[in-house]
């Protein structure tokens, strides 16, 4: 049985109830006032004008706090407008004026200096409502008897029947006085819409709405649309975010009834469902049922990634917020987990997809950036320099602190604690407390290791002598070894991450084929059709992301294998910056989710190096591979091109055994011809022809 996740209607506020709201039969506006008061509504809307604060001249009222209900006001029965009621709560401020002189026995001078303290105070209050499209200002009087008078206590309130507003709309009202004389209330509510009220036989925008419901069945997430047959609506999916307007990711038009399903990887707290009838000035519903799902969050974190921007700025990229702190730390090669760089540096609390920068000198590949989540647990960790300026250096990190008398120290960190040391370095963060520097290794080491290389010097000299009595046995060991320095070479196998499109079966096929060829000669070759377990844990985009930053700190090359469907996905980036289609693509695409990256490499040259193209000469013309591409990197036909592209797969310091390039191009190619054949027959017939199968596990 599904498991239901939301049945609850949705309500105003956190609390998922059903409000009953009251009902005016009343047309018109009206006022009323709590008991002792007097009140008066204009007839007529007023200019809404605040006009500056003036210096209040003795006693007056001022509003002091708003207060909103929710009313429907019905002209019949069934033909209802959701109406919200506002109560605007009074105060005196301010003291009379005390006459200058007096006469004996409290008597004032002047008879006509009582009359103000007999007379009632009066204020003219505006309340000001805005909800989009509507805007409207009304005034009311009110009088507040003498004896109710007291500076600073509040004297009663005044309520207005009512402004009208529309289902789910955001309503913002504000409250002064004529004349101003203090700054003017405001107030803003989210109203509830059909779902939150019961309104199902009063509101007749209410009558044609899709209604929703939520559920879950294994891995997957069901969306139940209860509508009428035939009947036309919209549905959209968007991510609510904290910060800067709501991001669209899935819309459609549809025809009721319908079940949309969704893979519980989709879920991310903060993905919102939206629903209307396709009519004119439809009401639309909204609701986020995944706020505090556990999976939700799980899924945020594993969406979140870390993004370099040069020369010293990052940013965290998130479909929803994140509450996490980020700090800096110093990852050194093969010396266990990064150590954080706190103190001297701080922790910085991080807004997601905004760009934040470090206050650093220079950068470095040891320097890594951690997010810490708000339960200090650690959730992300990226050494985003490590791309552009190379691998992990075996440096030692050395912190320089300042003491009260400008007395400086330096010690190296180490996991053990700082141990202090005197040396210079180049400087990478500093301020008024300290300093962070970098230092190679070797200079704080060679008097460790001294007696080892002297032990070394002594073993190379005694060898050298057994080798000067044995020349004979040497000059055949020589030429053994010269013969084995290519397999040992081919044995350890550049990397390389082999990107394509799955237009079909076939091709498929062909591109298991490629694969397979090419590890023998041998490369370590990172393919999706390998790794389907690791593709679908992670999503196509944190698999690749993982897998291009491992290649390319090897030294390896991405493979980004043309096809049709392969150029059309490249030249719908291009044109419109994303992928419009991205709904339609396969769960395990990596090619098309893998273009968000590899564009900006392209675009911002840093492809020469770390890519190469390739294309079937028999599947595709060269033209029609974007130019974008073949400016930038080799753009290689397979088979005829087989020498040139194992070439610039081996890279340029590899060393090869004369006549050795061709007969392993010439491999490759009768490995392919078989597949390349088949994927050239119609579909009819390629059915019946050789079968490949794939290898299951995942070679990488």
């Amino acid at each position: 049985m599904p498991v239901r996740w939301f049945l609850l209607s949705l309500a105003l506020g956190p609390s998922p109830v059903v409000l009953s709201l009251e009902r005016l039969m009343e047309p018109r506006d009206a006022a009323r006032c709590s008991p002792g008061l007097s009140c008066h509504l204009w007839d007529g809307d007023v200019l809404c004008l605040p006009g500056a604060v003036e210096p209040a001249p003795g006693p007056v009222l001022v509003p002091t706090r708003l207060q909103t209900e929710l009313v429907l006001r019905c002209h019949e029965e069934t033909d209802c407008n959701l109406c919200v009621r506002v109560s605007v709560h009074l105060a005196v401020r301010g003291h009379w004026e005390e006459p200058d002189n007096e006469e004996p026995f409290g008597r004032a001078a002047d008879p006509e200096l009582e009359e103000p303290r007999n007379a009632s105070l009066q204020a003219q209050v505006v309340l000001s409502f805005q909800a989009y499209p509507t805007a409207r200002c009304v005034l009311l009087e009110v009088q507040v008897p003498t004896a109710l008078v007291q500076p600073g206590q509040s004297v009663g309130s005044v309520t207005f029947d009512c402004f009208e507003a529309a289902l789910g709309a955001e309503v913002r009202i504000w409250s002064y006085t004529q004349p101003r004389y203090q700054a003017e209330l405001n107030f803003i509510q989210r109203l509830p819409d059909c779902r939150g009220l019961e309104v199902q036989d009063s509101i007749q925008s209410c009558w044609a709405l899709p209604w929703l419901n939520v559920s879950a069945d294994g891995e997957d997430v069901h969306l139940v649309l209860d509508v009428p047959e035939e009947q036309h609506f919209g549905l959209s999916l968007y991510w609510n975010q904290a910060q800067g307007p709501t991001k669209p990711w899935w819309h459609r038009n549809l025809t009721g009834p319908q079940t949309i399903t969704l893979n519980h990887t989709d879920l991310v707290p903060c993905l919102c469902i939206q629903v209307w009838p396709l009519e004119p000035d439809s009401v639309r519903t909204s609701i986020c049922p995944f706020t505090n799902d556990t999976r939700a969050h799980r899924n945020l974190w594993r969406r979140a990634r870390l993004q370099l921007l040069p020369p010293r700025g990052w940013r965290l990229v998130s479909p929803c917020s994140l509450p996490t702190e980020a700090t800096l730390c110093w990852q050194a090669p093969g010396r266990g987990s990064c150590q954080p760089l706190v103190p001297p540096l701080t922790r910085e609390n991080v807004t997601v997809n905004e760009a934040l920068e470090f206050p650093l000198l220079n950068g470095h590949p040891n320097l890594c950036v951690q997010q810490v989540s708000s339960w200090e647990k650690l959730q992300l960790q990226e050494c985003l320099w490590s791309e552009s300026l190379g691998p992990p250096k075996d440096d030692m990190l050395l912190v320089e602190t300042r003491g009260p008398q400008d007395n400086r120290s330096i010690c190296a960190l180490e996991p053990s604690g700082c141990t202090p040391l005197l040396s210079g370095a180049s400087t990478l963060w500093k301020n008024d407390l300290g300093a962070l520097w970098a230092c190679p290794m070797d200079k704080y080491t060679h008097q460790r290791w001294a007696l080892v290389w002297l032990a070394c010097l002594l073993f190379a000299a005694v060898l050298f002598l057994l080798l000067l009595l044995k020349k004979n046995h040497v000059k055949g060991w020589l030429r053994l070894l010269k013969e084995d320095v290519y397999s040992g070479a081919a044995a350890r196998g550049r990397a390389a991450l082999l990107l394509y499109s799955a237009d079909d079966a076939g091709f498929e096929r062909l591109v298991g084929t490629l694969a397979s060829a090419l590890c023998q000669l041998p490369l370590r070759v990172v393919v999706d059709l390998w790794s389907r377990r690791e593709l679908s844990a992670q999503g196509s985009l944190a698999w690749f992301h993982a897998q291009r930053l491992q290649i390319l700190q090897e030294g390896g090359m991405v493979i980004l294998l043309f096809s049709p469907g392969a150029v059309a996905l490249c030249q719908e980036w291009l044109q419109d910056g994303t992928s419009a289609s991205g709904a339609q693509h396969r769960p395990h695409d990596a090619f098309a989710a893998s273009l968000s990256c590899v564009l900006p490499d392209f675009l911002q040259g840093r492809a020469p190096g770390r890519y190469v193209g390739a294309y079937f000469d028999s599947l595709l013309h060269p033209d029609a591979v974007p130019a974008l591409f073949r400016a930038a990197v080799p753009v290689l036909a397979l088979p005829s091109q087989l020498p040139d592209f194992l070439r610039t797969l081996r890279g340029p310091g590899a060393a090869a055994r004369p006549g050795g390039l061709r007969n392993r191009a010439q491999q490759v190619s009768r490995a392919l011809q078989p597949a390349l054949d088949s994927c050239l027959q119609p579909p009819g017939a390629r059915e019946t022809g050789l079968e490949m199968g794939l290898e299951a596990g995942d070679r990488t």
